[in-house]
């Protein structure tokens, strides 16, 4: 406190209202003083007794009311009144204690400071008036001596300031937890940094810019400088966003925050501040712009605000980390299965009607990945998704598996022939050229399901058809009839797999027969699916079906077992030279022990190894010929019989025909359908020319009228079989047929 030298005790009552004008030409802080009293006098000599006083670096500031109802709106307007010197009796003789009621229970302003003053010590108790009023002090106007007057003045507003910085403190921390609660929710790291900011400018309203600073690498796309990048400002141009702070033209920004990141502590100056920063290894700064420099309390609570910012930034950095992990393909850097899962969310919700969806499939990648090894596999990886990201920068690229890309586009550009443009020329995968095939599966928006887990499904499904006819067409769109397709065949499998468990599948049997004697000589067994209905599934269904499910091991496993108990019931009624044809797919032979179980099966029911013969399709030559050879080989020399089927129809070469150790030929019935005409008789006549060359039995299947017979007798054709003699039938009826042919 600063007071003038040599001043009376008394106060002196003259008119001072030329005091006004000097504090209007003051232009530093102020204390606001307001006088309540209805005589003008006192105004005049209070404002004199304090002239030329400063309270804590202030100079006091005077508001004048001259009843109660003017005293609360001068208050109400008022929101920086340090002190009211309030007289009891104004208009009323209680409009001083209604003022106290009104400014405390009312407008609620705790802060501010009331001494009371009275010209009527009677009339209001000091005791009762302390004890029930919220006032500072309550003096009877003869007591207060000017030296009294600027102790209860300066006691008042001192207490006024502690007030008033307590309150500040407290909205401070209120506003500061409030907006850290907020910062929490930001999981991205520029909205993050752009909200931190705005809280910023909130929590300390001299700030008027401000930027955020950071190193760039793990933050912005293709930046693996140490430099100093604008990661979020307010109140500056958003192009400076993701740029060098030595790029962005602001000599202050640039020096300052370098020099705050390199000496790793605040730069504090009355214009700006920058701050900086840390938690863990994550590191930053803020530069700020002030209008009004940072008090010592202020710069409190920016560190206060600063450790909730730096906790914050770290766990956004954090979740991004988890979030790149989660939705980010490790090798390509491209968005994984689960990320394109999201992207075809918003594409199932999009209203853009002309969007395509797909997956890529490379083909054979495997065989790439075993020759070559992993490293390059993945090169070849890296190039795949290079080349798609030049599609066009409005796609969306993901990598959906080990080897199929997803991407979302326009129909104009994501399609069959844009798309397969890009694997005409081959890949330079370090020393290598590979050229490489690949499958599409497309659905487009018209048809794609509500969510995108659903669409992904779709176009699962297409692309597994492409796979399928890949040697047709590369590439399937996925419509209504396909999903409901798989669902038939998912049903049909397990309807099977159920029946199969069930033991309603049986074995009928074809008779074959000698052309020259007409004698049974065997029969091919035929597998039949009779469902509990009576209705029979044709086995051009359920075939595939068991082989697609992988099901037809265990149903070619029983296949065998049935037909040799049936071999062995033949025996046993006298019929031990007729034979058992039975049809071997190409997933049994995969199996290593396929030999040996057909060898174990014969050994169990303990029937002769040259009363079975399995009968296998050129096809299967085409999928492992060594290994098929192998296996064939292997049970011709126990002694089973060998039949080439449909021959004819494959494309299998001469030189593995020669290599098979078979024991007939089967001529496929497309060509037995026309033989009796001469010009279309010439295949036939062919293969049986073939099979005599090679010493081997050649067998006709389909015949179906005398004139056929005829042909292959007069060619010389060894065997028959077809509906002209019998349809196939259950084991019973074969028995008896068997009795009539061979017995009469």
């Amino acid at each position: 406190m600063t007071d003038t030298d040599n001043l009376e005790d008394d106060f002196l009552f003259i008119d001072d209202s030329d005091d006004d004008q000097a504090i209007e030409g003051y232009k530093g802080e102020t204390w606001k003083i307001l006088i309540a009293d209805d005589d003008t006098d006192i105004h005049s000599v209070t404002q004199l007794a304090l002239s030329e006083l400063t309270v804590l670096g202030r100079k006091l500031e005077y508001l004048h009311a001259y009843s109660g109802a003017q005293t609360c709106q001068l208050i109400e307007e008022n929101s920086d009144i340090a002190l009211v010197l309030l007289d009891v009796v104004m208009e009323s003789d209680h409009a001083g204690l209604d003022v106290i009621k009104y400014v405390r229970d009312e407008l609620q302003r705790h802060e501010i400071r009331i001494v009371l003053r009275t010209g009527q010590p009677g009339y209001a108790p000091e005791e009762d008036i302390i004890k029930n009023y919220d006032i500072n002090d309550y003096k009877t106007k003869t007591e207060l001596t000017r030296r009294k007057l600027v102790t209860s003045v300066y006691a008042a507003i001192r207490s006024y300031k502690q007030i008033t910085v307590i309150h500040q403190g407290k909205n401070n921390l209120e506003n500061i937890i409030r907006s850290t609660a907020q910062l929490l929710e930001y999981k991205n790291i520029h909205e993050y940094v752009d909200s931190a900011l705005a809280q910023l400018q909130v929590l300390f309203n001299q700030v008027s810019t401000s930027v955020f600073c950071a190193r760039g690498q793990g933050i912005i796309t293709d930046v693996d400088d140490l430099n100093l990048y604008v990661i979020g400002q307010n109140g500056f141009s958003t192009s400076m966003v993701n740029q060098s702070i030595d790029s962005v033209n602001h000599e202050a920004l640039s020096r300052m925050s370098n020099v705050c990141f390199h000496k790793q502590a605040h730069v504090i100056e009355d214009k700006y501040v920058v701050l900086f920063i840390s938690r863990g290894k994550y590191r930053a700064c803020i530069y700020a712009s002030l209008s009004v420099p940072f008090n010592s309390l202020d710069l409190q609570f920016v560190e206060l605000f600063l450790s909730n910012i730096a906790i914050g930034y770290e766990n956004v950095h954090l979740f991004q980390k988890l979030s790149h992990a989660a939705f980010k393909d490790w090798l390509t850097e491209l968005p994984n299965r689960l990320e394109f899962v999201n992207l075809l969310d918003d594409f199932s919700q999009s209203p853009e009607n002309c969007a395509v969806a797909t997956l890529i499939d490379i083909k054979h990648f495997r065989d790439i990945n075993d020759g070559l090894g992993q490293d390059i596999g993945n090169l070849l990886l890296n190039a795949v998704a290079e080349r798609l990201i030049n599609i066009n920068a409005g796609c969306q690229l993901a990598r959906v598996g080990a080897d199929v890309f997803g991407i979302i586009g326009h129909e104009d550009l994501i399609n069959e022939h844009s798309l397969s443009k890009l694997f005409l020329q081959p890949f330079q995968v370090g020393e290598h050229l590979l050229p490489i095939n690949v499958c599409f599966g497309f659905c487009t928006k018209e048809n794609a399901g509500s969510r995108g887990i659903n669409v992904l499904n779709q176009i699962n499904i297409a692309l597994n058809l492409a796979k399928k006819e890949s040697h047709y067409l590369p590439y399937a769109y996925y419509v209504k009839d396909i999903e409901e397709q798989t669902l038939w065949r998912l049903s049909m499998i397990r309807e099977l797999r159920n029946d199969f468990a069930e033991n309603r599948l049986a074995l009928w049997y074809q008779p074959q027969l000698s052309l020259t004697t007409g004698k049974v000589i065997g029969a091919e067994a035929l597998l039949r699916w009779i469902q509990p209905n009576g209705m029979h599934v044709s086995p051009n269904t359920f075939i595939p079906l068991a082989e697609y499910s992988g099901l037809i091991i265990d149903i070619g496993d029983w296949v065998i077992d049935q037909a040799c108990e049936q071999l062995k019931i033949l025996t046993q009624h006298g019929f031990g030279d007729v034979s058992i044809s039975v049809n071997v797919s190409v997933p049994q032979f995969r199996r290593l022990e396929f030999a040996d179980s057909i060898i174990d099966k014969i050994d169990i029911h303990q029937v002769s190894s040259r009363n079975l013969e399995l009968e296998i399709t050129e096809s299967i030559l085409m999928d492992d010929p060594d290994i098929i050879v192998e296996s064939l080989t292997k049970l011709k020399e126990h002694g089973v019989n060998i039949a080439l089927d449909d021959f004819g129809t494959g494309y299998s070469s001469l030189s593995y025909l020669q290599q098979l150790p078979l024991d007939r030929l089967k001529i496929d019935r497309s060509f037995v359908n026309d033989i009796a005409d001469p010009d279309k008789s010439m295949l036939v006549d062919m293969i049986i020319n073939l099979g005599k060359k090679m010493n081997l039995t050649v067998i006709a299947e389909g015949i179906e009228n005398v004139e056929q017979e005829k042909h292959l007798l007069a060619q010389g054709c060894d065997e028959v079989q077809g509906f002209y003699y019998a349809k196939p039938m259950p084991e019973e009826e074969f028995l008896s047929y068997l009795k009539s042919k061979n017995q009469s």
